[in-house]
């Protein structure tokens, strides 16, 4: 990975750890996708311009014990200030910066108190997001709009289904090489998913026969193509995140045309994948199943789409209902009609 921004720093204590912190410890020992990379790397290009405008400090004069926590907090707040950040996006500049200052005082003591002081800064209470997801009749029309006599629209709906299918992140679709599929019994195709960890998720067959189209459209079953990119765009280069987006958008619009209470205004990558999440877990697959399909380390972070479905907690508490008795008693007072007659006449 090439961080230019810090090659033409002059050497202060501050360039070396940001150097090895982002090119040799987020990839090699957290093991950090390149784009995650990119993310925290971010944080530290605006940490950086803070020095520069708000506190006149040149990045090749920047050093250690000018981070102090005092500042940092007065950087997260002018990230909101200024920049108009949102409370998440804070937190996540904040994460990156706890990150790094760990790192710091674990290469050097020295620096470890004030790494601790500045992960004594508080995070911002952020309401929890909705899930955007679509029902199961939106993913059949969303679906339906590739055209399948036409070259580009069997790419784009073997590429569709599979996201769908394997409720895979878009970054997982664009990394696939021909060789992580295997089309023969069992269906498999296997994924690297955040921190370089390998999953293997069924296919079923329909998607197969998609993906199979295809692949002889494209003459990818030529084993000399096996290390090659999945899916490409016209001109043969690998399929970018924005570009696999691009296509999804396109199709979402056609789908809206036909039925806009279907298909929302604001349809994702990432909303394939909770489409996928939601439809498996209305279909009652215990929650396991669903962490090892996406990916996620733990079944905590699984368990956010069942509490988004109110429905069917509804459904699970009224299957669940024991019925005490075969009808409710009737209260005593009312088979008294003397009192019944006194407390209507109140």
């Amino acid at each position: 990975m090439s961080i230019q921004i810090y090659t033409k720093m002059k050497p202060t204590d501050f360039s070396k750890y940001l150097s090895d912190y982002l090119s040799k410890y987020l990839p090699g020992e957290r093991g950090m996708s390149h784009n995650s990379i990119l993310a925290y790397r971010d944080t530290f290009i605006l940490l950086i311009r803070y020095y520069k405008d708000a506190k006149h400090i040149s990045v090749n004069k920047l050093t250690m014990d000018k981070l102090t926590r005092k500042d940092i907090v007065a950087f997260l707040d002018w990230l909101q200030n200024e920049n108009k950040c949102s409370d998440s996006t804070r937190n996540a500049r904040l994460a990156a910066l706890r990150s790094f200052f760990s790192y710091v005082g674990y290469e050097d003591p020295t620096f470890l108190n004030e790494g601790l002081k500045i992960h004594t800064i508080p995070l911002k209470k952020t309401g929890r997001k909705s899930i955007n997801y679509l029902t199961v009749d939106g993913i059949r029309l969303l679906l339906k709009q590739p055209n399948l006599l036409t070259k580009s629209g069997r790419r784009d709906m073997a590429l569709l289904s599979l996201m769908y299918d394997t409720g895979a992140r878009v970054q997982e679709i664009a990394d696939l090489t021909v060789e992580c599929l295997r089309l023969t019994k069992p269906y498999t195709i296997r994924m690297m998913g955040k921190g370089q960890k390998v999953r293997i998720v069924p296919l079923i067959e329909q998607q197969v026969l998609h993906l199979q189209r295809y692949m002889a459209d494209e003459c990818l079953f030529d084993s000399k193509k096996a290390k090659m990119p999945l899916f490409s765009s016209g001109c043969g280069r690998k399929l970018t995140r924005s570009g696999i987006s691009y296509i999804l958008n396109k199709y979402v619009s056609k789908a809206r045309v036909e039925s806009a209470t279907l298909i929302p205004e604001k349809v994702s990558c990432h909303s394939l994948r909770h489409s996928r999440a939601m439809h498996l877990l209305q279909a009652d697959v215990p929650l396991i199943y669903i962490r090892d399909l996406l990916g996620h380390e733990s079944v905590v972070t699984t368990e956010i789409y069942a509490r988004v479905d109110s429905k069917r907690k509804r459904e699970v508490i009224t299957n669940a209902f024991v019925p005490t008795s075969e009808e409710p008693n009737e209260p005593v007072w009312l088979k008294d009609t003397n009192l019944l007659d006194w407390l209507k006449s109140l």
